[in-house]
């Protein structure tokens, strides 16, 4: 078995590797886990194959959770593996920590992840635990190393989120006045502005539901 091999499998469902790890004794794998293999969206496709889901049509809570826990449970079930997610806990699984050991994904100007691929709109539908420990790839090259301009520090309207921090009541006080209307309707300013995240193909749609979640 190969991430190759994981990540064309991954394919048909929009998701794809998104890195991976051999866990160490401190990592808070599953006893026994070899490759902890992350995976995310493929973009673009994710949000339209996932909106035309029943999870997403039968109207009950969660519909993006419960989609992930279905098709990446499966997954790993195929796999020999153990499914993780991270809405299961507390505990929760250290999926930042993960993130960062994988080699795909380090700390951003602005402190939230940034990935090789998604850029900061990185997320983690969930992961895969596996006895047998994969062949990793070589670390990838951290691409805030190469940003000269790194809009990321300057892009929030509200200067909630930038080196400095981030002010969460800052941030849902801007979101409840006029100007918050371009991040609700098309995912936070800080994200957009960001290169890679650009080239990754994220719908505007999927990241209004997410700020929905993120600001009821």
């Amino acid at each position: 078995m190969t991430l190759d091999t994981i990540d064309a499998l991954a394919r048909p469902h929009c998701l794809a590797v998104f890195g991976a790890l051999h866990p160490g004794a401190e990592d808070g794998a599953p006893g026994g886990t070899g490759t902890i293999v992350l995976i995310g969206p493929s973009e673009p496709g994710f949000w339209p194959l996932l909106t035309a889901s029943g999870e997403w049509r039968d109207g009950a809570p969660d519909p993006v959770d419960r989609w992930s826990k279905r098709v990446i449970g499966a997954l790993a079930v195929g796999l020999g593996g153990t499914a993780i997610f991270p809405s299961d806990g507390p505990p929760y699984a250290p999926f930042f920590r993960w993130a960062l050991a994988s080699g795909r994904a380090w700390a951003s100007p602005v402190r939230i992840l940034v990935h090789d691929r998604a850029g900061l709109w990185v997320s983690y539908r969930g992961a895969v635990a596996l006895r047998d420990r994969l062949a990793l790839p070589a670390p990838a090259l951290n691409p805030c190393e190469s940003c000269v301009a790194r809009p990321c520090l300057s892009a929030c309207p509200a200067q909630a989120l930038t080196g400095e921090g981030y002010d969460l009541p800052g941030c849902h006080a801007y979101l409840d006045t006029e100007g918050g209307h371009a991040c609700l309707s098309s995912g936070c300013g800080v994200r957009r502005a960001c290169p890679v995240s650009q080239a990754y193909g994220r719908l505007p749609e999927q990241s209004a539901y997410h700020m929905r979640q993120f600001h009821k």
